[in-house]
């Protein structure tokens, strides 16, 4: 039986990245993100989305990319959840979903080991997608920082 994994790609500059389909939610326009004061740096802000507030995890932070000047209209949110809550990712385009065979997807252990929030690699003719993983994208700190700085004074 052929077993694949579908993937949501998305796009920061010119690398590629991947969330697992079961975990996003939708994919929407950028909008104004209110700022959250007392957040970890990774959270620009949060924005509402049908009557829930939502964090806002800025990507290119956490993979240590430049920061680009402010968000474009072009932009997108990619909303999406963990098992703990639901988040928004800034990315600069989506590309749509992508059906891999899943033994085709190499382990992050394989390759670099202890790096949480990236769980596989998917090889391409044109380059690779890196699958992220993201009950594991923050830290416990930044959890714990984004859970207070959530919750009513």
């Amino acid at each position: 039986m052929d077993r694949t994994s579908q993937l949501v790609v998305f796009a920061l500059d010119d690398q590629r990245y991947a969330l697992r389909l079961s975990a996003v939610d939708r994919v929407a326009r950028m909008v104004h993100v209110t700022a959250l004061p007392k957040a970890p740096d990774i959270v620009t802000g949060v924005v509402n989305v049908q009557g829930r507030i939502v964090p806002v995890v800025n990507m290119r932070r956490r993979f240590g990319l430049p920061e680009r000047p402010a968000p474009s209209l072009t932009d997108r949110l990619v909303l999406a959840h963990t098992t703990r809550r639901p988040v928004a990712l800034v990315a600069d385009a989506v590309s749509g979903v992508l059906e891999y065979p899943a033994e085709e997807i190499v382990e992050t252990e394989r390759i670099v080991p202890d790096v949480g929030y990236i769980e596989g690699v998917a090889k391409l003719k044109d380059g690779l997608i890196l699958i992220h993983n993201l009950d594991q994208f923050l830290s416990l700190e930044e959890e714990g920082q984004l859970e207070q700085a959530l919750s009513p004074a």
